[in-house]
């Protein structure tokens, strides 16, 4: 493994993350706030660290798979490590693992918080918050790509890495020109949502959080009743933005391109808004049937499937305290999740379309066994190894999903509180039901219990492997073995050298 580049990676990423701090920094000179002096600290802590890390370039600039996925998971890990100091420092979160949650949550877009008083934070605490949503939304090493391109032709393997869906590929040949076409495209959606939220009364500080909360599909809001205070205008346009945002991004681009058809004829798209309207057509059915105010059914039913759908995660109701059939249908949504390349987390719906066609196939094969059908999706043939990382996919997240219910069910909490707190985190959604719902929040877990969500967070945002080959004793022995030839090949040339000087 090229762990050189790897190091040269992560300090990348602390420098970036050193530029990022002083948004708060300068929340905090606005507000006339002594907590950023703790993110002015941070920022160089990071910079001090990221350029220690950045001073030896790497002899070979070339990375594979293998390094891409171990880079990912690592610059993630460590941006969530350094960025969660600041609240710590501060002192509004003095716990380090609750810190830790918080961070990683805001990093993977997830959005659950064991804040109980969100409007006590500072403003530059909030606007951090708020803003690791809109850096992890895209992804971090996207956000690198497009600021700091890397040199050698390997960098689709970060994108690959990082990016959510079935499979990656470049929207354009050079892929510094992708990663900037992406940022571009999801700069443009947070400001124009920004300017009709303030359209709507909002002020800026709020339309900022809000703006950049949707557009990472994460959730943070900045008032203890999340969206509920705000007009039903407001709420409307955050819908809107939610759902847009659950859109794959290569849509806008073929849109951007005035190939429409193409476009919207995806597939992937129609099957996205398709669950959409069905969701929200069962729960509004439900809801008037409780409140003779249409319009408000209407605006809660949409609100709260777009917020699930695209594991957003804001709230205007308690939906906790809804029916039986509509806590179902939003639980449903919290699986299914948006599309694949879109910020929104969740199983994606390519993936569940495309294992809904293999059951298809395999019952075809039951009844016409010499029959030979292909899968098709976005009409293209699906290569049977997409199919099968698909599978593989599907089991490894039961697998990881029922370990964590069964670990957290120690707690003593019910079941569906276990349940939906593992299905809230894993799928990067925020709020469950029960005790972890939308009023409430995951402080009432005991420490060990958040590590294990905050694996889930990360787990579920980098699409299970890139962080489960941490875990693979290969990548560490590979490490451990190029260290020791590394350090013969020095004791070598260091003999050969007294050798000459001695002759």
């Amino acid at each position: 493994m090229n762990s050189s580049i790897v190091r040269f990676i992560l300090g990348q990423v602390l420098k970036m993350e050193a530029l990022l701090l002083l948004l708060p920094c300068l929340a905090a000179v606005f507000y006339l706030e002594p907590e950023g002096f703790c993110y002015l600290g941070t920022a160089a802590l990071c910079l001090l660290s990221g350029t220690l890390m950045t001073l030896k370039k790497p002899a070979n600039t070339v990375f594979y798979l293998k390094e891409g996925c171990v880079a990912t998971a690592l610059s993630w890990i460590i941006m969530s490590l350094f960025g969660c100091l600041p609240f710590v420092f501060t002192g509004e979160i003095p716990s380090f693992i609750n810190a830790l949650f918080e961070t990683v949550s805001g990093f993977t877009t997830t959005g659950a918080s064991i804040l109980s008083d969100v409007e006590a934070l500072s403003h530059c605490s909030l606007l951090w918050r708020s803003f690791t949503i809109w850096i992890g939304g895209m992804g971090v090493l996207v956000f690198l790509l497009a600021v700091i391109p890397l040199s050698g032709g390997s960098n689709i393997n970060l994108i690959r890495a990082e990016s959510p869906g079935p499979s990656v590929g470049k929207l354009v040949p050079k892929i510094r020109y992708t990663a900037r076409i992406l940022y571009l495209i999801y700069f443009g959606l947070t400001i124009l949502e920004i300017l009709l939220l303030l359209a709507g009364g909002m002020s800026f500080f709020d339309a900022l959080n809000t703006g950049i909360s949707t557009a990472g599909t994460g959730g943070f809001g900045i008032k203890n009743d999340s969206m509920a205070s705000y007009s039903p205008y407001l709420q409307w346009v955050i819908t809107i933005f939610m759902i847009l945002f659950g859109v794959n991004f290569n849509a806008y681009y073929l849109i951007l391109y005035r190939k429409f058809k193409k476009a919207f004829g995806m597939e992937e798209l129609k099957y996205y808004f398709l669950v959409i309207a069905a969701a929200i057509g069962i729960i509004f059915c439900n809801l008037v049937q409780t409140t003779a105010n249409v319009f408000q059914s209407l605006t809660d039913a949409s609100f709260q499937v777009a917020s699930i759908i695209t594991t957003t995660g804001f709230s205007t109701v308690d939906f906790n305290a809804w029916s039986e059939s509509c806590r179902v249908v939003l639980i449903l949504l919290m699986f299914i999740g948006a599309c694949a390349g879109s910020t929104g987390g969740g199983i994606k719906v390519s993936r569940l379309v495309i294992l809904c066609k293999t059951v298809v196939k395999e019952l075809n094969s039951y009844l016409h066994p010499k029959s030979i059908r292909k899968i098709n999706f976005e009409k293209k043939v699906v290569e049977h190894d997409v199919v099968r990382s698909i599978n593989v996919y599907f089991i490894t997240y039961m697998v990881l999903f029922s370990a964590s219910v069964f670990i957290i069910s120690f707690e003593g909490f019910d079941l569906i509180t276990c349940f939906t707190a593992v299905t809230a985190t894993f799928n990067n959604i925020g709020p469950g039901l029960e005790l972890v719902g939308p009023t409430q929040n995951f402080d009432l877990f005991h420490g060990f219990s958040k590590l294990v969500l905050i694996f889930d967070m990360l787990a579920g945002r980098l699409e299970l492997f890139p962080l489960l080959i941490l875990f693979h004793p290969s990548i560490w022995k590979d490490l451990f073995t190029q260290k020791r030839q590394a350090r013969r090949l020095h004791k070598l040339r260091t003999e050969q050298s007294n050798r000459g000087q001695t002759n």
